[in-house]
């Protein structure tokens, strides 16, 4: 009787355990948002994890909409602070099934950001952001002579 109960609940957590690896192994949807990095800070009481946010504006003057994100890698979280304010995009797997917040607060779990350079005022106008001038060389030293 006893040996039976141990293997129902052996098989409960092996079901469990199958369960959290097939959350977290499979994506919903995958995508890319653009915007401005607002905010991005690292949480939690036990489980730590990087949470942000991501303005996106469609034209200017309109109300912005925010995206809540995660992020789980430490390289993807040093890059997105790096980048800050500047206009980005975020590419994401939306995650669905994730049992506890452990895992982070959002579905949308950050696994990589690159910098645009351009600005989109509406469908099809796009204004290019010009390239930071490369600092001044200084001249080299005049060779001493005997």
């Amino acid at each position: 009787m006893i040996a039976r109960l141990i293997a129902v609940l052996v098989a409960l957590l092996l079901l469990v355990a199958l369960y959290f690896v097939a959350a977290w192994h499979w994506s919903f949807s995958v995508g890319e948002r653009a915007g401005w990095v607002q905010k991005i800070s690292k949480k939690g009481w036990v489980c730590k994890t990087w949470e942000g946010e991501l303005v996106l504006t469609s034209l200017p003057g309109s109300v912005p909409e925010k995206f809540l994100f995660t992020i789980h890698d430490e390289a993807v979280a040093t890059q997105v602070n790096r980048l800050i304010g500047k206009r980005v995009a975020l590419y994401y797997e939306e995650k669905v099934g994730l049992p506890t917040s452990c895992f982070g607060d959002t579905r949308y779990f950050i696994t990589k950001v690159t910098q645009s350079d351009e600005i989109p005022l509406g469908p099809g106008l796009v204004v290019p952001t010009p390239p930071m001038p490369a600092p001044p060389v200084a001249p080299a030293a005049p060779a001493a002579s005997r």
